[in-house]
């Protein structure tokens, strides 16, 4: 390709990683763009809980400015909205339904969903909570982009009446995740914010163990965790760990647990960041079970699932160094293969190339447009 794009995202965070996963999905995936030479401008609703928890406040790959409502949105970048080459919209945008029906009537070039949260957002559909996305907007877009693949690709299309259905897994910053060669000070570890769901899961595959095998060391990092917890003493808490710490907390873990959530378990096909970040750093991964899982990380080879508490203490007390390093090696090599920023950005232009070029997609984009022009009419002819 030689013509490069230029990019709007409208998402929940880009400058914050504070209690979300987006942020850190976001700058991986717009410094891949970024090093294709495609030009993004990244549109952040301005929100306290954000705003005073900002970890990048000037990115150096992107341009990124705040809007403070949806009027302020239009008024403000309409003009490069409809220039643009391409506008996605992320899950979880404060006033999404707004937001969309706001860019949706601007009449960009190409209009896509992200959702970083897919089988949340299909739960949340399903019990008619619409907080960021209706069922009837889901048509509108020329893609719906998603964070699980799968199946759920394909229910997203038949179910829910997306035109295209697109995986788009989160990935990791290659230059920025590595190990970094630190002495190890936990033999399991844990990062994520406090969900309800996990916390069960968390109990049996990290708390459990931690009672089970008090002579070793782990740690949980992560926000929002109810003061009523009883931590045992050999788990050491961290309140918030920044994304620059996370390949040093990696590197000093024996282990990582990722743990899923309910939603995501329920739909398969979804891997956590958390996945991809620990690998690229080189430490084993032990999670829970999905499907799905395995496609991404052979089970034994690249990955231990744990079923139970006493799995846990199996692999923690009776893996040998040198299969736990092959282990970290394989992992390694199929997430720096498959699933970095520059390989995610290199799906997402295609993609964006595809529907550009196909002559289907632009008469459904004039139809729609056309749709919406002729409900503004009505509309304004009953006033």
């Amino acid at each position: 390709m030689t013509r490069k794009l230029d990019i709007v995202i409208i998402g929940l965070s880009l400058s914050s990683s504070w209690g979300n996963g987006h942020a850190t999905t976001f700058r991986s995936l717009i410094r891949g763009l970024a090093a294709d030479g495609h030009r993004v401008l990244f549109l952040e609703r301005d929100v306290p809980w954000y705003a005073n928890q900002r970890d990048l406040p000037d990115p150096d790959f992107c341009h990124l400015a705040y809007y403070s409502s949806v009027t302020e949105l239009s008024e403000s970048f309409g003009t490069v909205i409809k220039s643009a080459d391409a506008v996605i919209i992320g899950s979880y945008v404060p006033e999404g339904v707004a937001v969309i029906e706001a860019v949706a009537a601007l009449s960009p070039k190409l209009l896509c969903f992200y959702d970083i949260d897919t089988p949340v957002t299909l739960a949340k559909l399903d019990r008619g909570d619409e907080e960021y996305l209706t069922l009837q907007q889901i048509p509108v877009f020329d893609a719906y982009f998603s964070f699980s693949g799968g199946e759920v690709l394909t229910r997203l299309e038949k179910n829910y009446g997306a035109r295209r259905a697109i995986d788009l897994y989160c990935s990791v910053d290659a230059q920025r995740y590595e190990n970094t060669g630190e002495t190890c000070e936990w033999d399991l570890g844990y990062l994520g914010t406090y969900s309800p769901d996990r916390q069960p899961t968390l109990e049996q595959l990290l708390i459990e163990p931690a009672h089970a095998l008090p002579h070793l060391r782990f740690v949980v990092a992560g926000p929002q965790y109810p003061d009523t917890i009883d931590w045992p003493a050999n788990v050491e808490r961290i309140e918030h760990l920044p994304p620059q710490g996370h390949p040093s907390f990696y590197s000093r873990q024996r282990f990582t647990l990722n743990v899923t959530r309910a939603d995501m378990i329920a739909a398969g096909w979804s891997p956590s960041v958390r996945l991809f970040e620990a690998a690229a750093c080189g430490t084993p991964i032990i999670s829970d079970d999905w499907r799905g899982l395995g496609e991404l990380f052979p089970e034994g080879e690249a990955i231990c699932i744990a079923r139970s508490t006493d799995d846990v203490v199996d692999v923690l007390t009776g893996m040998n160094e040198r299969r736990r390093m092959d282990m970290s090696t394989t992992a390694r090599a199929r997430v720096m293969e498959l699933h970095t920023g520059n390989a995610r950005a290199l799906h997402l232009v295609s993609a964006l190339e595809r529907l550009a070029d196909d002559p289907a997609a632009r008469g459904e984009r004039s139809q729609r447009f056309q749709d919406e022009d002729r409900g503004e009419r009505n509309v304004a002819k009953s006033a």
